[in-house]
This record gives structure tokens, C-alpha cells and sequence, in this order.
């Protein structure tokens, strides 16, 4: 792809022994280059000082290598790079974001992959990039704390951090306006989530929510106001191990959903099979549901008719205490994909699954045995019926031969 842009002259990508190599770099507006470009010396030398003089460069995607782009390329819009091992300079603060990033006022985009002991601190200088619209940092597992002026920063649409703590918006007078991000769409990974009335009016507009709750938490974190989040598309909310009892059921009993939801994610909350199916099963556009590690508990699920009304894909994974379940068509009407994951007591797979008319696949992945045979019974009845669309695929804790010999046109057995 890179090969091809640079022939339509979209991207300069930097070749070894590239006798224009600078002159092309001083013109170009979109730059790539690629990591094994800086594994000769002489050559990242001379890439280094071609780099330094891209004034005109937009759209910047590399390696850093001990490279960050200096003042001068203050018509850069996109920067987009890896830096494992910590070649951005830190500042005498300790800062892994140095000054020079924070003078590029006309970034829209800013990705950056950073290596594990890496710390990307966020300073009040980070208002001065209003402009920005994207933020990622990916690779980093720990937390960043976000500066208050992350709250005044008009254009973001996208903020994606492993861990990301967000502080409360600065205080505002009675008489003065509330500022408002309305390009808000996408905060990822938010630790913690102090979701308070000061909050829900900032982010009205949201669409994406990642949060995750720690042991860390305490009653300033909020769920109770999810449902006051009118735009809110996808959600997935974790509660971390080790959290306190009293704090767990707090943020349990608070939790709410908005009926705007297409997708909800769960991990480890451990709510009652039948208090997720009133809390869940209820939202009219659900389409996808990811019951991950230990979100229900409970050895039984039994869903009720008119929930889950518009459910297309389901997911249950490693929910340790489930061993039987009923459904049909009457509890999923437009069921296209189950996925079953890591289910080790899990009985069977309801037999009534396989009349349902929007069923196209079923999968069973390291449950026991049981349940992969009655999986090997609802593809052989759907076949009999000569329902040739819905395929069934098994994956196996280990090899074994007998399950193995079940195998059918419409029934798949992985190891």
C-alpha cells in the first residue's frame, strides 16, 4: 500500500541510497518511513537531517529513533509513530511528552505506541493543541493522568489511552456558560470514571465509553448517570480485581444503561443472570452483548420474552458458575452468532437455540464435553431440516479423537 501511494505521490517513504532523498523530504507533505529504514547509521544520519528541515510535511508516520519533530513543523496535522524504547526526550520534570509536541498547534491526530516502562505524563500544555481532534496512546499499562484543560480543548473527538484518569472539570461561575465538548465521540479506558452531573453536560454528545473500575475506587466514581448519556452507542465497563465489597455494590446497584445502546461490554461485575437480563436484556437497539470474565454469576439463566428484542451477537466467556440456560426464539428473535467461551460447567447448549430463523453460526470454544455434544445435536437437527446456513465450530481443550470423529459439513471440530 505504501509502494503504491508513493507512486500517486500521496506519500514520500524514504529509500536507502535515494540520491533525491533529501530534496524529496523538504517538499513532501506526507511522510512514511518505515523501521528498517534506521538500521544503517550514515543513512538515518542523513534521514535525521532531511527530517529536520520537512517544514512543509503534513502527515509524519515513523519510528522516532530519536527523532521528534521540532518547532518548525508547525504545519503538521497527523503523527503517528512508535517509540518502545524511549527516544523522545524526557524533560527534567520527568515528562515523557517534551515541549516541541505541544508547539505543533495544528496536529488534528496524534497515535503514539510506547513501550511498557514508559510513563506519558500529560502537562497543562497540552491546551495548547486545539486543534487536535484524535488522541491515542497505546502500549503503556500505566495510568496517565489527564490535565483539567483536556476539558477545554473544542475539537476532540477521539481519546483512546490504555489508563487514563480524567479529572474533574474546573469549576464554573453561576453566571458563565458551560463549556461543552460537543465533538466528543470516543473516551477509551477511562479509570475510575467520575461521571457527575459537571461531567454529563460536557460530554453529551459522547458515543464510545470505556471505563474501569479499580480498588482504587471510591464513591466519586459514578455509573448511576450513564443513562443520562442520550447519544451512547457502545459501552464497556470493567470492574477491576481486588475492589472493595461495599465500593463493588455501590457501583453495581448505581449502574445504568442508556436505551440508546447498540453495545454493551461487560467484565468482571458479577451481576445476577436475572438482574443483567432486566438491566440489559431491556434496551430496545442492543444488537451486540459481550458477557466477558465473571460479569454474571450464578449457576442458571433463564431470559424472559420481549428481551433482547434485537440481539445479534452474544458472547459469554469464563462466567464461571453457569451451567444451564434456556433460550429460544421467543428470548432472541434476531440471533445471527452465539460464541461460547471458557464455559467449564456449562451443561449444554440450549437445544432451542437451532430454531431460531436468524441463526447463522455457533461457537464452542474449551466448554466440556457435554456441551460440545450438544452442539454436534443442534447442527445434526438443523441439517436434517435442511438448514444448510447455520454452521457450528468447536474448539477443544485437547486432542480428541472421539469428539473429533464428529465432524460434519456443518459442524467443525478445532483443537
Amino acid at each position: 500500500m505504501l509502494k503504491r501511494s508513493s507512486e500517486r505521490e500521496v506519500f514520500c517513504v524514504p529509500r536507502e541510497h535515494s540520491p533525491n532523498m533529501l530534496q524529496s523530504i523538504n517538499t513532501e507533505r506526507c511522510i512514511v518511513v518505515h523501521s528498517s529504514t534506521w538500521s544503517h547509521d550514515e543513512y538515518s544520519r542523513q534521514l535525521l537531517f532531511g527530517l529536520q528541515l520537512a517544514s512543509v510535511v503534513r502527515c509524519l508516520i515513523c519510528n522516532f529513533q530519536g527523532y521528534i519533530p521540532p518547532r518548525t513543523c508547525r504545519l503538521l496535522r497527523v503523527l503517528q509513530g512508535d517509540d518502545m524504547y524511549s527516544y523522545i526526550r524526557k524533560s527534567s520534570k520527568d515528562e515523557y511528552f517534551g515541549k516541541d509536541i505541544f508547539q505543533l498547534v495544528n496536529l488534528r491526530y496524534l497515535a503514539l505506541t510506547v513501550g511498557p516502562h514508559l510513563n506519558p505524563k500529560l502537562t497543562s500544555s497540552m491546551g495548547l493543541l486545539w486543534n487536535l481532534q484524535t488522541l491515542i496512546i497505546n502500549g503503556d499499562n500505566r495510568l496517565t493522568v489527564a490535565p483539567s484543560e483536556i476539558w477545554m480543548m473544542p475539537q476532540l473527538r477521539h481519546v483512546k489511552f490504555r489508563k487514563l484518569y480524567l479529572p474533574d472539570p474546573p469549576s464554573v461561575e453561576e453566571d458563565k456558560p458551560v463549556f461543552v465538548l460537543r465533538n466528543l465521540q470516543t473516551l477509551s479506558r477511562i479509570i475510575n470514571f467520575r461521571c457527575g452531573e459537571d461531567v454529563v453536560k460536557r460530554i453529551s454528545n459522547i458515543k464510545i465509553l470505556k471505563v474501569v473500575y479499580s480498588k482504587d475506587s471510591d464513591e466519586g466514581s459514578r455509573t448511576d448517570n450513564f443513562s443520562r448519556l442520550h447519544e451512547l452507542e457502545s459501552l464497556a465497563c470493567n470492574f477491576g480485581d481486588y475492589m472493595d465489597k461495599r465500593t463493588h455494590s455501590y457501583l453495581l446497584q448505581n449502574l445504568t444503561f442508556p436505551h440508546s445502546l447498540r453495545k454493551v461490554a461487560l467484565t468482571k461485575t458479577r451481576l445476577d443472570w436475572e438482574e443483567m437480563s432486566t438491566k440489559v436484556g431491556s434496551l430496545p437497539l442492543l444488537q451486540v452483548l459481550k458477557l466477558n470474565y465473571n460479569s454474571c454469576k450464578g449457576p442458571e439463566w433463564k431470559p424472559v420474552e420481549d428481551q433482547f428484542c434485537s440481539l445479534k451477537y452474544l458472547q459469554i466467556q469464563s462466567c464461571d458458575d453457569l451451567e444451564y440456560w434456556t433460550a429460544d426464539e421467543t428470548n432472541f428473535p434476531c440471533l445471527e452468532q452465539l460464541v461460547l467461551e471458557h464455559l467449564d460447567k456449562l451443561k449444554e447448549v440450549p437445544s432451542g437455540i437451532g430454531d431460531i430463523p436468524t441463526l447463522r453460526s455457533i461457537e464452542v470454544d474449551r466448554c466440556c464435553d457435554s456441551a460440545v455434544i450438544s452442539a454436534k445435536k443442534i447442527a445434526d437437527e438443523q441439517e436434517e431440516l435442511e438448514n444448510l446456513d447455520l454452521k457450528v465450530q468447536v474448539s477443544l481443550w485437547k486432542e480428541d479423537t472421539i469428539l473429533e470423529r464428529l465432524r460434519s459439513r456443518n459442524f467443525q471440530v478445532l483443537n
